[in-house]
């Protein structure tokens, strides 16, 4: 029992050692997670107020304009008309927006998805995955994700119609 012990205490100390420098070296070296302008949009599998689930994939080939908000928030309120605006301007031009709520209940999502009058995609980030993958913080953040599944530029902040309208511009040429 004595000669088994020896070699597996050495490969328990080895995968220590393994997992150790792997979590140091990805620390020290920007292992930070946060999707940055260039990368790949990380992937998300969040339902939807529709009842499905949905997932960045079923847009494939399309620019997506992923925006973060709460109905708490008040830059997220005042940015919805631009939204809503933009996604009636650019929906049948390959454009889709998608707003991602942060850890909201669906009945208070449906009712202020109502009161604003909104009719793009509403996904519900219960569990705050998809704020974890995306690195979110403050609200509202927007992505503006390329056809090729590429994050084109991210924006922090109240987002306005003029610099909405540039940016989903950007991504359509």
């Amino acid at each position: 029992m004595g000669k088994a012990r020896k070699p597996i205490q050495i490969v328990i100390l080895f995968l220590i050692v393994l997992v150790g420098g792997y979590a140091i070296g990805s620390s020290v070296f920007g292992g930070s997670g946060k999707p940055e302008e260039g990368s790949k949009a990380p992937a998300i599998d969040l339902l939807g107020l529709d009842g499905r689930g949905h997932t960045l994939e079923e847009y494939k080939g399309k620019a997506i304009v992923l925006n973060f908000w709460g109905s708490w928030c008040t830059p997220c309120v005042k940015e919805m008309p631009a939204l809503q605006a933009q996604w009636e301007k650019w929906k049948d031009k390959d454009v889709v927006v998608i707003g991602i709520n942060v850890g909201e209940d669906q009945m208070t999502v449906e009712n202020f998805v109502k009161q604003v009058d909104i009719d793009f995609p509403i996904l519900m980030d219960t569990g705050r995955d998809a704020v974890r993958s995306y690195g979110i913080s403050p609200l509202p953040t927007t992505f503006f994700i390329n056809a090729k599944g590429k994050i084109d530029s991210i924006h922090i902040g109240q987002l306005d119609l003029d610099s909405l309208d540039d940016q989903i511009g950007k991504l359509v040429d």
